[in-house]
């Protein structure tokens, strides 16, 4: 179903991440996985290859980083010449609220949204030119407030509606952009 189609999935050390590589691993799709955490991400390339066959690219970037951002998408388009598909999935969260710390809200908000804002739009070209998809992982906590996750709260209403300002964008060039909420 995946066979040369070329899928680009960030946060992949664990969670849902890991689970999107693996099933994206088991439809044949070339894969391009980006994680902080070199260990996990090693471990979760290397059941993506049993299941395809296919090595995939391994990236250590941190999103709150441009120069990494610049890094994911240098190296995947010059490993694979293109992109197809763009799952935005990390994230972190801290578990506080209104005595969150201007530190910690940052780093929420700069790989929440900034992170996968600056990536979206480093690779849109590429998307345009494959006709591909972008998947935005959000919460369902971007609708549903939760006094103790504030900036998660508040990063993942900003996801949706980057969702839906991108699929307004790129839909005419032939990009489909959704979220997911789980």
């Amino acid at each position: 179903m995946f066979t040369d189609k070329v899928v680009l999935i960030t946060g992949v050390s664990s969670g849902i991440g890991a689970a999107c590589a693996l099933h994206f691993a088991k439809c044949s799709a070339t894969l391009s996985l980006v994680g902080r955490n070199l260990n996990n991400l090693t471990k979760i390339g290397n059941q993506c290859e049993k299941l395809s066959h296919l090595k995939p690219l391994l990236i250590v970037a941190d999103l709150t980083s441009e120069s990494d951002i610049e890094k994911i998408a240098t190296e995947t388009v010059s490993k694979y010449n293109k992109i197809d598909v763009l799952i935005n999935n990390a994230g972190i969260n801290c578990m506080s609220g209104t005595t969150t710390s201007a530190e910690a809200y940052d780093r929420v908000m700069a790989t929440n949204l900034r992170g996968t804002y600056l990536l979206t739009t480093k690779v849109t070209p590429h998307l345009v030119k494959s006709k591909g998809n972008i998947v935005n992982i959000s919460s369902i906590l971007s609708n549903k407030p939760l006094p103790i996750m504030t900036p998660y709260c508040m990063s993942k209403a900003a996801i949706d509606m980057l969702t839906k300002c991108t699929a307004l964008e790129l839909g005419p060039k032939g990009v489909r952009v959704n979220a997911v909420n789980p």
